[in-house]
């Protein structure tokens, strides 16, 4: 495992013969298996979580620079433009249109955006239900189960 790790997931055909459970290996290797799962799982929780702890500082740190944006604005609209050191603030002025009412637009100004996919619920069902579905099939898989 610490080769693979070391090969940042890269597996070679030597890794995976070595990582084969054979009938006298199965108890010693399925227990380290279970080990490696179990240490992965805990990991990939921790970087979620890290995710999310990153991704509350960038909101954070998003809302105080558009605040502080905000409050030099106030102060370029209050004393005008100024200088301090190398740095100018001012006016730039711009145009973003704002929708009021999107019921009055023209329809030749109008976009439509369809995503069509399939109900794989709802085929899954019908299917079971003895239905045929062309161009899809229900497939059995095997799942591991840890208890």
């Amino acid at each position: 495992m610490s080769e693979i790790e070391d090969a940042e997931g890269e597996v070679t055909e030597e890794n995976l013969e070595l990582l084969k459970i054979n009938e006298s290996e199965r108890e010693g290797k399925s227990i380290a298996y279970l080990s490696v799962i179990k240490n992965k799982e805990a990991e990939n929780t921790l970087i979620d979580e890290e995710i999310k702890r990153l991704q509350s500082i960038k909101k954070s740190n998003t809302s105080t620079v558009d605040r502080l944006k905000t409050n030099l604005l106030d102060a370029v609209n209050i004393f005008g433009a100024y200088e301090v050191g190398f740095s100018k603030f001012g006016i730039r002025k711009s145009k973003k249109l704002e929708v009021l009412d999107q019921t009055k637009i023209p329809d030749n100004f109008m976009v439509s955006k369809t995503t069509v996919s399939p109900n794989k619920t709802e085929i899954t069902k019908a299917i079971k239900n003895g239905a045929f579905v062309d161009g899809v099939e229900l497939v059995e898989c095997n799942n591991l189960k840890i208890n």
